[in-house]
């Protein structure tokens, strides 16, 4: 996945959701890791995006993200404010992430 944003910009993303983390010194913060045909980005949902959005987060194989880019110090990050879940869209193709939650 390739952003071409400046930082602060909005933006979205589209994947199929390879790895979930939730560290307990994160204080309710989620990472997500997403993969398509170009690469991987990482997400950031913060304690807010997550109450709102946790069956996505939790439930979701193929998610899309809208939210705003983070490019600080060569580190880049979606910054989740809204999430869909698109897993329908695998019809009967199954996929797992490594859950760290």
């Amino acid at each position: 996945m390739r952003f071409l944003s400046a930082d602060g910009m909005l933006a979205r993303g589209c994947g199929i959701v390879i790895v979930r983390q939730r560290p307990q010194t994160a204080n309710g913060v989620v990472f997500l890791t997403i993969e398509d045909e170009a690469g991987t980005v990482n997400v950031i949902c913060w304690q807010s995006v997550v109450e709102q959005f946790r069956r996505e987060i939790y439930g979701a194989s193929l998610i899309g993200v809208y939210g705003r880019w983070q490019s600080q110090n060569n580190v880049q990050h979606l910054i989740a404010m809204r999430l869909v879940d698109l897993s329908y869209m695998f019809g009967e193709l199954e996929t797992k992430s490594r859950d760290f939650c």
